[in-house]
């Protein structure tokens, strides 16, 4: 059953990647803990933290373990103007019939600043990689391999014919965000908004003739962080995404209490809309922080007909210099 669904999930996204005219869907891999991995959301959020250095990885697990996403990031801050950074995200079926990768460098600009003490930050980036999709077609079921009576009869040609079953291709993204990391601020705003796939890369998976370009993903951050005591803080955020015909959109608040000086306790919860409520606890100790979160299927409809109930799991840590003492320069946005 569970390789049943895996090759329904492999075959939809096979659909959303080559009809391109008639039917567009957002097929990039996402996470619900996406402010672990922000280069994800905005390259313009690479190194928005207060240290030297953060590393981060997370896991996903989707529709019972059929479906799994990995991300790994790195990001370094300068004394330049520019922060750099690094990001690989890859999605994959449990029988390995579907495979999703991409990877990216991140440059940052943040030499545009302005208010009293320069405390206000006007960041643009740039990001460059590659994203490369695959698909096992001996690993698929198609409807000409299925008998009236018999059921999957996998000795039958599928009669489909791919001229691609892999594609690797250069990709480039950008994206312009504002933060406000004055010190002791009652309330710090943030928020950004980006573009991936601008050069459109195409999905030449079957035939010369069915090719189509790969839609731009636009995506919108924006949030709040509001210091309601020396022991408490609270962030609400919302999250707006659209590729092609498919849109996110997402929101919710978490909260951050600090129980000593080198140890914090978050929880919250978001809902993205038609989809799921995924609430989310964590702590941070030292530098580290981990995270876990599930989403709890609130829509109508279960993604290839069962439930899309989903599980995360994070761990990112900010290292800084011995030297690096004082005021921070920035309370990261999680979003």
């Amino acid at each position: 059953m569970k390789k049943n669904v895996s090759r329904r999930i492999c075959w939809m996204a096979l659909l959303a990647c080559v009809v391109g005219k008639t039917v567009r869907a957002q097929v990039d891999p996402h996470f619900s803990q996406y402010y672990i991995q922000p280069m994800t959301m905005n390259p313009a959020f690479t190194g928005a933290f207060d240290g030297d250095y953060r590393a981060s990885a997370i896991w996903r697990s989707q529709y019972g373990n059929t479906l799994t996403t990995r991300g790994l990031s790195g990001e370094k801050t300068t004394n330049k103007n520019a922060n750099i950074g690094f990001n690989l995200v890859n999605q994959v079926s449990s029988d390995g019939a579907y495979s999703f990768t991409n990877g990216y460098l991140t440059f940052a600009y943040t030499g545009v600043r302005f208010g009293e003490n320069a405390d206000h930050y006007l960041v643009m980036a740039m990001q460059i990689g590659f994203i490369s999709r695959k698909f096992d077609i001996t690993k698929m079921q198609f409807g000409s391999q299925w008998i009236s009576g018999v059921g999957f009869d996998p000795s039958d040609p599928s009669n489909e014919t791919f001229l691609k079953p892999q594609v690797t291709s250069f990709d480039a993204g950008a994206g312009i965000a504002y933060y406000d990391a004055t010190p002791n601020k009652t309330a710090s705003f943030f928020g950004g908004i980006a573009a991936y796939h601008i050069t459109q890369p195409v999905n030449p998976f079957l035939s010369d003739q069915t090719q189509s370009k790969l839609d731009i993903r636009y995506s919108v951050q924006a949030g709040v962080r509001i210091t309601a005591s020396d022991q408490l803080s609270i962030v609400p955020t919302a999250l707006y995404m659209k590729q092609g015909d498919a849109e996110e959109k997402m929101g919710g608040v978490y909260v951050q209490a600090y129980a000593n000086e080198n140890t914090d306790v978050m929880f919250g919860a978001y809902y993205r809309i038609g989809d799921a409520m995924v609430p989310f606890a964590g702590f941070y100790y030292n530098g580290l922080t981990f995270g876990l979160s599930y989403d709890v299927d609130a829509s109508a409809k279960s993604a290839a007909g069962s439930k899309g109930n989903s599980f995360e799991v994070s761990i990112s840590y900010v290292g800084k210099r011995k030297s690096n003492t004082g005021v921070p320069r920035f309370w990261c946005p999680r979003f």
